[in-house]
């Protein structure tokens, strides 16, 4: 007698592999088969690791004892200082959790925490399958493109109001910049957020793990304004280079002492503690200073240009689409093409995503794995597929008083340039 599948657990039957990751993979196995694919999936940093912060991991390479499961202390402080000194919210290490990324922390504190998660849409992939795998119930609250894709405090005061329940414990998830599309809320919108907020004692998981790639280097915690029941998530992936160290930061509230403790418990129990040398060599990544000042400046100005070259492109193409402010990503709307597109029967952004990679190689995921209904015509497209390092480089040697033009963006961001006209040229087809 064969073992069936009937003894899966049932809120994991029937989930899929992260969207971001099999996209990842489906790219590799078609240009392995010869194909010339432009990569818009993955959305992992093109730029290296700081040399000052991999000098620091060769240094502790040695480090080999099990470490705190909250974390090394001395990396506790320094990420406290970093949201003390980047955020003005008055972070304490005591209250500083590490963790082997910041994705793993969300789905030990969606174990801990006891309630509903509300999570606006669209919204990066993992939030939803996370619930549903711990068995959370989980509420989306719409967004629109006349919104700029983003939550409204109107929409959130509407969704607690439905439920008439002041008591009832919630989580919100809001990211920022975000991924899928690369803004994020106002500060006006961010304080009417944090007053619905503390009106229905909702906490909020405010994932900034994109902060420091605010394309100006203006990011707003919304802890500012609602430190009593706001959790900052961070980490090194995004603004640092270094997904695959997989090192992320929770960082509580003392009056959320009690869930943190949690998580600790938890996390006791499953991952001990994070890899000890890269501990170590975070430390220096959050205290920052001159190398890492200059890095995020080039970085940040790349992907502005880019991100501006981008979206003008597609706005001329009579594509909907918002500027982006961080991160980088770009959430564009095909609606203007649907009768064009029902020609060649392309219904979903699901059968848009993979018409557009059978003829002109760019791959890119459909809206509805953020969230978005399948009938939308939306896409998610990272725009990180270029040589960081040489792009860092050759930005260093254009004086800051230039922009970036389209021949630089021509020259060392070439993939992203010719994958963006190739995706223009096939809607002119149309």
């Amino acid at each position: 007698m064969s073992i069936q599948n009937v003894s899966l657990n049932l809120n994991v039957r029937g989930l899929g592999k992260s969207a971001t990751l099999a996209i990842n993979e489906r790219v590799a196995e078609l240009q392995k088969a010869g194909r010339e694919i432009y990569s818009f999936g993955l959305g992992q940093s093109p730029f290296p690791v700081p040399h000052c912060v991999v000098n620091a991991l060769q240094k502790h390479a040695h480090e080999k004892d099990y470490l705190p499961v909250q974390g090394l202390p001395q990396l506790r402080e320094a990420v406290a200082e970093f949201h003390r000194r980047e955020d003005h919210v008055n972070i304490q290490q005591e209250n500083v959790m590490i963790g082997p990324g910041s994705k793993e922390l969300m789905f030990l504190l969606q174990l801990a925490f006891y309630g509903d998660i509300l999570i606006p849409a669209p919204c990066w992939v993992s939030y939803i399958p996370q619930a549903k795998i711990i068995g959370r119930k989980v509420t989306m609250i719409e967004t629109a493109y006349k919104n700029r894709w983003t939550l409204s405090p109107q929409a959130l005061e509407a969704q607690c109001m439905e439920e008439n329940d002041v008591d009832k414990p919630r989580l919100l998830i809001l990211n920022y910049p975000s991924n899928p599309y690369g803004d994020g809320n106002t500060v006006e919108e961010l304080m009417q957020i944090a007053e619905v907020a503390r009106k229905y004692n909702i906490i909020i998981l405010s994932d900034e793990i994109y902060g420091q790639t605010n394309h100006q280097g203006k990011h707003i915690s919304i802890a500012r304004y609602y430190p009593e029941g706001t959790i900052i998530s961070s980490g090194l992936s995004k603004w640092c280079g270094a997904g695959g160290w997989r090192l992320g930061t929770f960082s509580f509230p003392a009056s959320l002492r009690w869930l943190l403790d949690a998580l600790v418990v938890v996390a006791s129990e499953t991952y001990t503690s994070v890899s000890a040398p890269i501990q170590y060599a975070s430390v220096v990544a959050f205290r920052g200073g001159d190398e890492i000042n200059e890095y995020l400046l080039h970085s940040r100005r790349i992907l502005n240009a880019l991100g501006k070259w981008i979206v003008q492109q597609l706005q001329d193409a009579k594509v909907r689409i918002h500027p982006v402010e961080g991160a980088f990503y770009i959430f564009p709307d095909f609606e203007h093409y649907r009768q064009a597109l029902l020609k060649i029967n392309i219904k979903s952004s699901t059968e848009l995503c993979e018409r557009i990679l059978e003829d002109t190689g760019v791959a890119a995921l459909p809206g509805s794995s953020f969230g978005r209904s399948k009938h939308e015509l939306n896409l998610r497209m990272a725009y990180v597929n270029f040589d960081g390092e040489k792009a860092l480089l050759a930005s260093k040697k254009v004086p800051l008083d230039q922009p970036l033009d389209a021949e630089f963006l021509a020259q060392h961001c070439a993939l992203v340039v010719t994958g963006i006209s190739r995706l223009i040229d096939w809607l002119k087809q149309l």
